[in-house]
C-alpha cells in the first residue's frame, strides 16, 4: 500500500470496521458513513419510481422505508417485491419480509416446537442452506435471536442474548 500510495487509490467498504485489522486500519482514511434516514429513503425509492413510470400512492414509500431499518438495499427490493406482487399498488398492500427472514421465523418456531437431537439436526441443515445462500453469519444469528426472544420467557432470555453476543462477537 505504501508503494504505489503516490499513484494508486484504493476504497476499502466494510459494515464494521473492528473485523479489519488494525495494520490495516492504520494506514487508511477511515470514513464513516451513517445509514441513510427514512426520509432520505422515501426521497429514493419516489424517485425509482418516477423513473419507472410507476404510480405510486401517497405514504406507500414511507412505510416501506420504515419497514426496512435504514438498509437502502432492503427498501429497495421490498419495492421490488411490492410491484412483481401486485401493481398497481393499493395504500393498504403489505410489505411481506424477505424471503430468507420468513424461512428464519420459521425455523425459530422450529427450534420452540421441540428440543430434540433429531430437531437440531435438522435446525442445522435449515442454517446452512441460509449460509449457502449469502445470507451473513452475523446478521442471520441477529435475526434469529430476534425472532426467538419473540418466544422466550424471561428467564431464558437472559441466557439466549448472553450466548448470542458472544457468538456474533467472536
Amino acid at each position: 500500500m505504501e508503494k504505489y500510495s503516490t499513484s494508486c487509490r484504493l476504497i476499502l467498504c466494510c459494515n464494521s470496521s473492528s473485523k479489519v485489522t488494525e495494520a490495516i486500519r492504520s494506514r487508511c482514511l477511515n470514513v464513516r458513513i451513517n445509514a441513510p434516514a427514512q426520509e432520505q429513503i422515501v426521497r429514493v425509492l419516489d424517485f425509482i419510481g418516477k423513473k419507472e413510470g410507476l404510480e405510486v400512492p401517497p405514504g406507500f414509500t414511507a412505510r416501506i422505508a420504515e419497514k426496512s431499518n435504514r438498509s437502502l438495499r432492503r427498501a429497495i427490493l421490498s419495492f421490488e417485491t411490492c410491484r412483481v406482487q401486485q401493481y398497481p399498488f393499493k395504500n393498504y398492500q403489505e410489505i411481506s419480509p424477505l424471503e430468507w427472514e420468513e424461512y428464519v421465523s420459521t425455523l425459530s418456531s422450529d427450534i420452540m416446537k421441540e428440543q430434540s437431537p433429531k430437531r437440531l439436526f435438522e435446525v442445522r441443515g435449515k442454517l446452512y442452506e441460509l449460509l449457502v445462500n449469502c445470507i451473513p453469519p452475523e446478521i442471520l444469528l441477529k435475526r434469529l435471536l430476534y425472532e426467538l426472544l419473540k418466544k422466550l420467557d424471561d428467564d431464558l432470555m437472559h441466557e439466549v442474548c448472553h450466548w448470542a453476543a458472544y457468538y456474533v462477537s467472536s
